[in-house]
């Protein structure tokens, strides 16, 4: 072995150790900053119990102790800042799951405060930032936040990511399409992924790409914007999707057609084809599918791969003719709705409903 390609290696080695060193302890400030805050609520929250006028003496606690850290500590301990600090803990304490994990742990006093046994009980359970736990406290439902929770562990989503699919109700379009079963599932374990009919949703939500709700763009348009945006594309996908091609030619006899999206499914192990409508599902293009469907099936697929999916991303369709249309015992081809601004939740109950 080369000097050149023995440094070379030393160089990869020394960088990957330095790298992951460095998450540890940006994971460790997280938990510790985390921890932290959970401890001060619980302060706040005993000390508020206390006072015969709970409100009025409450807000004269988190007024006082603002002042106070901030002469001591500067910026970062607002009165509002306390308040989130104080739901913090009013919210999580009382988390069923929370519980589970900590029930009958709590340190009694702030000589037990940083107990590395309890430290490491909680840290198990905080694994996100400071920043995600302010935003996830805007949800209500215990379900629904502990869901985001998982999924931006699972999935490492930023802040920013958080957002944009709470924004997108990502929860509640999967649990609309879920039994009483599927979505407890949702709040334990996040979204799962075990046959085709998991990976759909209806609708997709493409508002990052900037496009018209009305009919100003073609069906050309809308591919080369979602190709321009891929990687927010695959995150509407779901999980375990990677890009194969684009317009993939097939050719029988002397007539071509063209596949307009073509990704694979890690999780699923399958082929899975998009093809994009603009305005009303007809009954032809689930017909086309079924084709491109078929032909992947015979040609393309691998020994040990699952059967194809096909998906088409429509503007509006009828559940009617997508019922007569496709098989009775249909696990292949699917017809979702898409929308290129983002609908309320309400709206989108209306749409899915």
């Amino acid at each position: 072995m080369s000097k050149s390609l023995q440094n070379k290696i030393l160089f990869s080695q020394v960088v990957a150790l330095l790298q992951n060193a460095r998450q540890q302890v940006l994971r460790t400030v997280n938990a510790t900053m985390t921890y932290t805050y959970f401890e001060i609520g619980r302060m706040i929250i005993e000390e508020e119990q206390n006072g015969k006028e709970r409100a009025e003496y409450g807000k004269q606690i988190l007024k006082g102790l603002s002042a106070d850290l901030t002469k001591e500590f500067g910026k970062g301990f607002s009165m509002r800042n306390l308040e989130q600090i104080r739901k913090f803990y009013k919210t999580y304490s009382n988390s069923s799951s929370l519980s589970t994990i900590l029930y009958n742990q709590i340190p009694q006093s702030v000589t037990a405060e940083f107990n590395n046994a309890y430290f490491e009980l909680f840290r198990s359970y905080f694994k996100l930032t400071w920043t995600h736990y302010t935003f996830l406290l805007r949800i209500d439902n215990e379900e629904e936040r502990r869901f985001y929770e998982i999924e931006s562990e699972k999935y490492n989503w930023s802040v920013r990511e958080l957002k944009r699919q709470y924004d997108s109700a990502l929860y509640t379009r999967l649990a609309l399409s879920r039994d009483k079963e599927g979505i407890l599932k949702l709040s334990t374990a996040g979204q799962l992924i075990e046959k085709p009919k998991d990976l759909i949703k209806d609708p997709y939500i493409l508002e990052f790409l900037g496009l018209p709700e009305l009919h100003q763009y073609s069906e050309s348009d809308l591919e080369e914007e979602i190709i321009n945006k891929l990687e927010s594309f695959l995150l509407e996908l779901g999980h375990g999707f990677t890009f194969v091609a684009r317009q993939d030619r097939i050719t029988f006899d002397d007539k071509h057609f063209r596949i307009d999206l073509v990704f694979y499914n890690r999780v699923l192990r399958c082929f899975v084809l998009i093809d994009l409508k603009i305005g009303e599902l007809k009954h032809q293009d689930l017909g086309q599918m079924q084709m491109y469907v078929n032909y992947y099936d015979r040609e393309k697929r691998l020994e040990g791969e699952n059967k194809t999916i096909g998906i088409v991303l429509c503007q509006n369709k009828s559940d009617l003719v997508v019922e007569y249309t496709l098989p009775e015992n249909n696990e292949q081809i699917f017809a979702s709705k898409y929308k290129t601004v983002l609908p309320s939740k309400e709206d989108l109950i209306k749409l899915i409903s």
